[in-house]
């Protein structure tokens, strides 16, 4: 491996010399030689120093380097260790049309699932969370947080909320909050969900084993009852490298009659 690392940055000073700036060209020499498997998952760097050397280039511009790349999820950095390539995290797919937990959707493609709990109890209701279930401040609402867990990779930070009169006792959820709503007949059947770009704060990020400020998915969803009634309030945070959320998309009757 010592071997494979000074190639990738032995001749690097002279290749680079008409690009600019420098730190840019060494990142993509690193990401290119991790592309082509010539380092792979949990292999080490170099030190700073060592690349500084070898690079023929100041351990400031390595630095920078380094930190776009462990910031983008490509390298980790271990205190007291060193630095390393990122192990390689399968990209989960999800469909947008579909309303299924996290259990069912990825039992559906044979991964092992599981949950850390960060959070099952009734508390007073917050400013959102009346207004989006419809409570009174006289109310209460149960919080259900969870940390999904797939194939011995975390994925998700669930965080539900619902009326304490729909769920009223948290603690009783096991693997599937909507397998305990299904069997009092309250699964919901629809949701409108937002999806917006994040960059993941320290705790989050620790918990979802990225550095903070990765790049993540915030989704706020919304599920309603038969009935129309809200029943399920949930904000979400995915990891932005292993998640993909796909829609299939129709042209409208009217459309196809325009001709293109």
């Amino acid at each position: 491996m010592a071997e494979a690392t000074e190639a990738i940055f032995a001749d690097f000073r002279q290749a680079a010399r008409s690009e600019a700036p420098l730190y840019l060209a060494l990142k993509r020499r690193i990401e290119d030689a991790v592309q082509r498997g010539d380092i792979g998952p949990g292999d080490a760097l170099p030190s700073e120093r060592d690349i500084a050397a070898k690079a023929d280039i100041s351990r400031v511009t390595v630095r920078k380097a380094v930190q776009d790349l462990v910031r983008s999820g490509v390298l980790v950095q271990r205190h007291g260790s060193g630095t390393f390539v990122a192990p390689r995290v399968e990209r989960v797919e999800q469909s947008l049309s579909r309303l299924t937990s996290f259990t069912e959707d990825m039992a559906r493609r044979g991964m092992t699932v599981r949950s850390q709990w960060l959070d099952r109890g009734i508390y007073p209701p917050s400013p959102d969370e009346m207004m989006v279930l419809g409570l009174s401040a006289k109310e209460s609402v149960a919080r259900v947080s969870r940390l999904r867990i797939a194939d011995g990779t975390p994925l998700a930070i669930e965080r539900a909320s619902l009326s304490a009169e729909i769920l009223p006792d948290p603690a009783a959820v096991g693997s599937s909050l909507y397998a305990a709503l299904a069997a009092t007949g309250r699964r919901p059947v629809r949701a409108v969900q937002r999806i917006s770009a994040a960059s993941l704060g320290e705790a989050d990020a620790r918990l979802l084993d990225v550095p903070a400020g990765a790049a993540g998915l915030h989704i706020e969803r919304i599920s309603y009852l038969a009935s129309g009634k809200v029943i399920e309030f949930t904000r979400s945070i995915y990891r932005g490298d292993a998640y993909d959320f796909v829609a299939e998309l129709r042209i409208g009757e009217a459309a196809e009659e325009i001709p293109a």
